[in-house]
């Protein structure tokens, strides 16, 4: 076996170019606004059509959200990869809990050593951002990177169409009265 080669300096700027504008492009107006009109045609697409098995409407919304922000990272990330996924996975899921009797057994509490502090805050921070339970730590900083900063471009779309939204029906409200006042 040969030793492990180094990363040289072109290769590490690279990384760190391709570090940084995966945090830039999230901030990028062209980006908030393809991301916008993509949410608002979901939302409408929700709104349309409940179906009975669907979940209650708040979820659907975040669920459409978050499928959106993920179509939009392109499958760059591996959180995006695991949001896209998870409705097939949970639609596997439900089949197979048809198909169990429920023999299983319970783990018992408090058995296993105690993690230290770091550590049980990796966890739990893997557990927050999606796709991100069992990877290296600094693979999971820089997943929890960009899904914080596509996580702030959702939130700063979802304001802008809310403020929009509220907007328009205070003016189809005083539209309203104005005309019934007239009548």
């Amino acid at each position: 076996m040969s030793p492990p080669i180094p990363k040289r300096v072109s290769d590490k700027s690279r990384d760190l170019k391709e570090k940084k504008k995966s945090q830039t492009r999230w901030r990028t107006e062209a980006e908030r606004l393809s991301y916008s009109s993509k949410l608002l045609e979901a939302l409408r697409h929700v709104r349309r059509s409940p179906s009975p098995a669907a979940p209650a409407p708040s979820r659907a919304v975040r669920e459409a959200a978050d499928r959106v922000l993920a179509k939009a990272a392109r499958g760059r990330s591996r959180w995006s990869r695991a949001i896209l996924s998870s409705r097939l996975r949970l639609m596997r899921k439900a089949k197979k809990k048809k198909a169990l009797t429920g023999s299983f057994q319970s783990r018992e509490a408090g058995v296993g050593l105690r993690l230290p502090a770091l550590q049980r805050r990796v966890r739990t921070l893997g557990r927050l951002v999606p796709g991100c339970r069992k990877v290296s730590f600094p693979v999971l900083l820089d997943e929890t990177t960009d899904y914080i900063a596509a996580l702030e471009m959702q939130v700063r779309a979802m304001r802008s169409l809310a403020e929009l939204l509220s907007g328009s029906a205070a003016a189809v409200n005083q539209i309203g009265s104005a005309s019934t006042a007239m009548g």
